[in-house]
């Protein structure tokens, strides 16, 4: 059966990467796009052609607007079988890069990042919860990081980042508990993309070993791959880009 798709962070790099290999299944009927300024997301605007795509406005700090791009998407589709929360940040225009040192913690910096990074996906989670209230099979997944792992941090630093994909995971696990009862066709996943050559990895690139820095169409079929062979006994877990589960 074809199914119907939401991206939520998809102007550009992974999200963008994963609505182009969407579109290019045949088992795809409509993917449902979402970024902040739909006007200014060059990359996804280049697949507009295609008829099975929907471009919605969605700022994940901002509860409005997820509700009536859900509310949008109810109204066309009526439900869905995958969506995934994509969107990400640790550092950009108004924020330093991450924190080496405690005294590089910022109040202002820890609240930006865990409004995008943790909060968001949550209330993404809550909005579209309707749309996997049915009888198919689907995954409601969140791209989180390895460094997000408590149990395999082992350098330190990266305070806000950490933490944020920390507080994703919790969410995760916990949103998984709660999807058994409402949804209990659902299978809810946290997935860790690898290093991707994207503007948030970009500073961090010559650390990188060689053959593992993946471009964005390779880590968008490889973050498919890994949920299209989820099973109900793996909700709630964390999975590396290889199928591989990750310790908290």
């Amino acid at each position: 059966m074809s199914r119907v798709a939401f991206v939520q962070g998809a102007s550009r790099g992974i999200g963008a990467g994963i609505v182009r290999r969407l579109l290019d299944s045949p088992d795809t009927h409509r993917v449902h796009a979402t970024c902040r300024a739909p006007g200014m997301a060059h990359e996804l605007n280049a697949l507009g052609a295609d008829p099975r795509l929907r471009v919605h406005r969605l700022d994940v700090r901002e509860e409005a607007s997820i509700f009536e791009a859900a509310r949008q998407v109810g109204a066309e589709s009526g439900s869905i079988d995958l969506a995934i929360n994509v969107a990400g940040i640790l550092h950009g225009a108004d924020l330093p890069g991450p924190e080496k040192r405690l005294e590089s913690v910022s109040a202002a910096t820890l609240e930006e990042i865990f409004a995008v990074n943790a909060s968001g996906p949550l209330l993404v989670a809550k909005h579209l919860l309707p749309l996997f209230r049915h009888e198919r099979r689907s995954v409601l997944a969140n791209v989180s990081a390895r460094v997000g792992s408590i149990g395999d941090n082992r350098l330190g630093g990266w305070y806000g980042y950490r933490a944020s994909k920390a507080a994703l995971n919790m969410f995760t696990r916990t949103l998984s508990i709660e999807m058994g009862r409402r949804a209990p066709n659902a299978i809810v996943a946290a997935i860790h993309p690898g290093t991707v050559n994207t503007d948030l990895s970009r500073p961090f690139h010559r650390s990188v070993p060689e053959g593992k820095l993946f471009s964005t169409d390779s880590a968008a079929q490889k973050i498919l791959a890994v949920l299209d062979g989820l099973g109900p006994g793996d909700s709630g877990d964390f999975f590396a880009w290889d199928g591989s589960k990750i310790p908290w």
